[in-house]
């Protein structure tokens, strides 16, 4: 019988080798315990990713598409009256619209937000970037490297012994001459440095022979505006989103229709309607007034294709910047606003406004004054709506159109042939029954709800519609009240915005197209000058350029420039043997040559 061998019990047993290949390091990473992150490592990774330039990408990328519903749905702050239009046309989703803020997307928890969060990352992005550049920018350029030969463009220079230039003399040309050329300058005195230049032939490395002194070097930079038009470009846009931000937060916006004749005064009842920002207080309104003398329109009356179209729109109004002030006599004109109390006044529409009065049933005044008519095409034909609330017994409302120029057409329907007043007519249905307007229901004055009223004329009741010339009147059947057409008035319709911060917006966006531009156009350059004094007495100088980032081509134009800007400073020749000069993607025959320069030079220091 075989013996077996026992170890004894106390024996250590040796731990298994793990596995070799792929399950061996899957299982070896299974045994490392990773640390937890806990709370404040998570909080310093989420600001990691919200600060990075990608994140702030994405969210102005978010924040253009989050605008998108404010140009597809009606906004409250601008149109109440269509949403509420449109939530009665649309009963079945509207009301979900509502709740999703689509009718107020400017103003919307998930717009704010978004807003909110690229404010954070361009700020958290640009602070860190700002204080890494402006440490570079005061730091000196970097160091001379050992071996100028391994940079994408590179030259050597050789200034005979009989131009009696010094090495250190050379170094001082050359920096002063690429601080010319808009580099910062570090001008390096003698120090034990590399001993020799370094080329390359086949792959082989070749050392020049050693100088008779140490050499003097000259290290230089530019482009820096590069960087600083980069940070430029986002601080502009936070200069902008916070622009934009106070705009909203203490501005407004208001619309007011003016009358030939009437006056506006800048206070909040002064306002057909009225868009407060965020945090506006109607107390900040300044006080000034506009008073309408006169509107003028100029139509083309010389053209045959263009016959009738409007030329010219020109409001004379008289201004005041307070009560105390005098006035002023300034001219309105479209795309050319007047600026009066920090706020800008726009001409935005015009029409006409006929002159009525109207009496009821017990034959006083019940109204008396201009109404406004809106213009529906370009010979302004206006629809127009009359409400008389305190006619007596009955209310009365009238619905209809102006022409200012009427001409009868098939079948005898009137129509407007010119937009000048030439044969002014109101055509009117009139109605009887309660407006509705004592409820203290706000309703559009330009529409007139008939479900709950009676309707007295039209064309097809008995008594017919009420047409009406210059100076007419008419009496409507069974004593209800009469409508006389006193005469015609132009208005215009203002829109007025005070908006803070909307020239910081514009500075700033100027501020950030120019960083742009800069960061676009600028490149950001490295340049190296290396100058030695050989034992025959010549100077040997040697130069070496490196770009950051993508040069395309201008790393070698701007060698051959500094080259020719040096030959030409000490009258040497610029190319020749002596002064060859290679790129990124130079030849092996380029290398080769600067090869042989430098085997030139020692052959002649060894014959010397």
């Amino acid at each position: 019988m075989s013996e077996t061998k026992s170890k004894p019990d106390n024996q250590e047993k040796k731990s298994p080798k793990p596995a070799k290949g792929r399950k061996g390091r899957q299982a070896a990473r299974t045994d490392v315990a990773l640390p937890a992150l806990g709370v404040v490592g998570m909080l310093r990774w989420a600001w990691t990713q919200l600060t990075s330039m990608r994140t702030a990408l994405f969210l102005l990328l978010l924040l253009a598409v989050a605008a998108v519903p404010g140009s597809l749905f009606p906004q409250r702050p601008t149109n109440p009256a269509i949403v509420t239009q449109y939530l009665k046309d649309h009963a079945d989703y509207g009301p979900i619209l509502d709740k999703l803020q689509m009718f107020d997307v400017y103003s919307s928890v998930w717009f704010s937000a978004v807003y909110l969060l690229l404010f954070i990352s361009l700020i958290g992005c640009v602070v860190p970037r700002a204080i890494a550049h402006w440490k570079s920018w005061r730091s000196k350029p970097p160091r001379t490297p050992a071996r100028l030969s391994r940079l994408p463009v590179y030259g050597t220079l050789v200034v005979p012994a009989e131009r009696g230039l010094a090495a250190a003399d050379a170094a001082e040309q050359a920096a002063a001459l690429l601080k010319k050329r808009g580099y910062r300058v570090d001008l390096r005195p003698a120090a034990p440095e590399a001993e020799a230049t370094d080329a390359h032939d086949g792959g082989a490395r070749r050392r020049a022979p050693a100088f008779h002194s140490a050499f003097h070097s000259v290290g230089a930079e530019k482009g820096y505006l590069k960087e600083l038009g980069n940070l430029c470009f986002h601080s502009g846009l936070v200069g902008v989103l916070v622009s934009v931000a106070i705009g909203g937060l203490f501005g407004y916006s208001g619309q007011r229709t003016l009358i030939e004749g009437e006056t506006f005064v800048n206070t909040l009842v002064g306002y057909d309607t009225f868009n407060p920002g965020t945090d506006f207080q109607s107390s900040w309104l300044a006080p000034y007034s506009v008073h309408l003398d006169k509107f003028d329109v100029r139509y083309d009356r010389e053209s045959v294709k263009q016959f009738g179209q409007p030329l010219d729109f020109t409001a004379h109004v008289t201004t005041r910047d307070s009560p105390s002030d005098p006035e002023r006599q300034q001219d309105l004109k479209v795309n050319d606003p007047i600026s009066i109390g920090a706020t800008d006044v726009y001409l935005v529409g015009n029409g006409y406004a006929p002159v009525v009065t109207v009496r009821g049933g017990d034959g006083k005044v019940a109204f008396q004054g201009p109404v406004p008519a809106i213009p529906t095409d370009s010979v302004y034909t206006s629809t127009i709506v009359i409400k008389v609330p305190d006619a007596k017994p009955t209310q009365l409302g009238f619905v209809g159109f102006f022409l200012p120029t009427a001409e009868k057409g098939a079948n005898n329907v009137a129509f407007s042939a010119d937009p000048d007043p030439l044969n002014v007519q109101l055509n009117l249905n009139s109605y009887v029954g309660d407006l509705g307007l004592d409820k203290g229901k706000p309703q559009n004055v330009y529409a007139l709800d008939v479900a709950k009223l009676t309707q007295v004329n039209g064309r097809d009741k008995p008594a017919g519609g009420i047409v009406l010339g210059a100076g007419q009147s008419y009496s409507m059947p069974n004593g209800q009240g009469s409508i006389t057409f006193d005469g015609l008035k132009r208005y215009v319709a203002l829109d007025i915005h005070h908006n803070p911060g909307q020239e910081w917006a514009l500075g700033f966006a100027l501020f950030s197209l120019a960083g742009l531009i800069c960061s676009l156009f600028l490149t950001r350059r490295r340049l190296w000058v290396r100058v030695g004094q050989h034992e025959d007495g010549r100077t040997m100088v040697e130069y070496g350029l490196l770009t950051r980032g993508e040069d395309h081509g201008g790393l070698a134009a701007e060698g051959r420039t500094v080259r020719a800007a040096l030959a030409k400073a000490w009258d040497v020749p610029g190319d020749g043997p002596g002064a060859q000069t290679k790129n990124a993607k130079s030849t092996s025959a380029t290398t080769d040559t600067s090869a042989s320069t430098t085997t030139t030079s020692a052959s002649t220091q060894k014959d010397a």
